[in-house]
């Protein structure tokens, strides 16, 4: 899909907000890739991503389909404005186990206002075996900065 690119500094942008994007940088994730209208991140996994059951919790799941569905909206939007989340549906397919959580989001429709995403989540495990474990949606919707 071809974007418009509303904003040359679209990663200059990103690293602004993940500056400020405590949540995230509590729980782990780290950017892999940024382009236009999609977004790769990765979580390294420890025990406390875990549930009872040795699996990663849902939350933990949920919560790096969110972010990159966020900032992939983001990579799109005028100079000046935000992303929030309007809007998340996430459906986990397996358990997830391995050594690394992946969210690779993209922007499937793009607005003025409202922007719809989907995330793709797997795991990778130490010999490089990847299982698809998660698909999510959004909304995202565009904010003026603070």
């Amino acid at each position: 899909m071809h974007y418009e690119i509303k904003n040359p500094n679209y990663k200059a942008v990103i690293e602004d907000v993940l500056s400020r994007q405590f949540f995230m940088k509590h729980v782990g994730i780290e950017i892999a890739h940024i382009e236009p209208g999609k977004v790769l991140l990765k979580l390294p996994l420890q025990e406390q991503h875990l549930q009872q059951a040795f699996m990663v919790h849902g939350g933990v799941t949920a919560t790096i389909a969110d972010i990159a569905m966020g900032f992939s909206a983001l990579t799109l939007a005028d100079v000046g404005k935000g992303m929030v989340t309007a809007d998340l549906h996430i459906s986990y397919h397996r358990p997830a186990k391995g050594t690394t959580l992946f969210a690779e989001a993209t922007v499937t429709k793009p607005g003025r206002l409202l922007n719809f995403c989907e995330a793709l989540i797997w795991t990778e495990d130490e010999k490089g075996n990847t299982v698809e474990v998660a698909k999510a949606y959004s909304t995202m919707c565009t904010i003026d900065k603070e």
